[in-house]
């Protein structure tokens, strides 16, 4: 199990979990949730996050097969997906924009903030170049990360400040596009 260990891979598919999860970029929603209902429930909301993450990641490929659609089809859907996220990172524009949940529960935080539909089709579209095992490492890593600024979402906002934390995401963003063209490169000529 061990022998499929690449720590470039890790590495990789962190950075990439990182910018598409978003955590440092959402840090204002995290605000805003903690001023309406006072307490977020951090290590629920990552914990839930992790199993939906890996759960899509071992189940996700087995529905695609139900429905019919291979690997690569959906690695370059998961491209654009992708490329999209990047825009509105870059741009500081919204192209979807869910409903201001009420309470700082498990579905706002873990589903969709932390484990939405950009996370669940970026974790399949990387399955189709990197080892489960990696992937995995690189969903811990990434709920380690997003649990400690949950917890500390308010000084991190303090320290930052807004055009700390917008470069921060135009920069994730630059990023994302540069993966998102990878992506649809690499998987594309499988479609044909």
């Amino acid at each position: 199990m061990f022998t499929h260990l690449d720590f470039r891979e890790i590495i990789s598919a962190t950075m990439i979990l990182f910018a598409v999860i978003d955590i440092v970029g959402s840090i204002p929603i995290v605000i805003d949730l903690r001023k309406k209902v006072g307490h977020i429930e951090s290590e629920k909301a990552s914990i839930v996050a992790a199993i939906i993450m890996i759960a899509f990641l071992f189940i996700g490929e087995k529905i695609l097969k139900l429905i019919g659609i291979d690997a690569n089809s959906f690695a370059v859907a998961g491209a654009f997906v992708i490329f999209f996220l990047a825009i509105e990172m870059i741009l500081g524009i919204t192209l979807y924009k869910d409903d201001t949940p009420e309470t700082a529960s498990i579905v706002p935080l873990a589903f969709p903030l932390i484990a939405g539909a950009g996370t669940l089709t970026t974790l399949l579209s990387i399955r189709a170049e990197y080892h489960v095992l990696n992937i995995i490492i690189a969903i811990i890593l990434n709920v380690i990360f997003v649990y400690i600024v949950l917890k500390s979402s308010s000084r991190i906002a303090k320290v930052m400040g807004q055009q700390g934390l917008s470069v921060i995401r135009k920069v994730f963003g630059v990023i994302l596009l540069a993966i998102s063209v990878k992506l649809f490169a690499s998987n594309i000529n499988g479609l044909f």
